[in-house]
């Protein structure tokens, strides 16, 4: 059974692409070569996207093998699978990793169990829709809306997974 979804490395050091190409590689199995740009948000980094194809859990595996370079801003997306949700990772400096699982059109989910707890520990309506935005991502998105709107029309890379 397979997946697909997409990695986007919103911002990297030039020194750090070639780093970012064998942890990639690592994760697929054979070798990459990404397809880099400038990033117009930070002019000294380089951005990249590439879609890929694996077994589901491999957007963890890819989420694992880019945190280890705090510099990095990166996005990662894993297409819902028969029995595994989708599933959505965010790298940010100084935030550090979020992750969540997501539905068929991308949306992030929230558990029953999560709401539960949210409401049960949350006072006031401001507390619960600060709680429900940090459940949701919103710092790492708010971060990384300008890297997103810079990349818009970069060129993409397809990658399959091997074995």
């Amino acid at each position: 059974m397979s997946t697909r979804g997409v990695i986007y490395v919103h911002s990297a050091p030039l020194a750090v692409a070639p780093h970012v190409e064998w942890a990639v590689a690592r994760v697929l199995g054979t070798p990459v070569r990404l397809d880099w740009s400038p990033q117009p948000a930070e002019p000294a980094a380089r951005r990249t996207e590439c879609t890929w194809t694996g077994r589901p859990g491999t957007g963890a595996e890819f989420a694992a093998a880019l945190r280890v370079w705090p510099m990095l801003r990166f996005e990662i997306t894993e297409e819902p699978s028969p029995g595994a949700d989708g599933e959505r990772f965010m790298f940010v400096p100084g935030l550090g990793l979020f992750r969540a699982a997501t539905s068929a059109n991308g949306d992030i989910q929230l558990g029953e169990d999560m709401l539960r707890h949210l409401i049960a520990t949350t006072r006031g309506h401001e507390g619960l829709a600060h709680a429900i935005q940090g459940a949701l991502g919103a710092a790492w998105d708010a971060e990384l809306e300008p890297y997103r709107y810079a990349g818009e029309g970069a060129s993409q890379t397809w990658l399959t997974r091997v074995g």
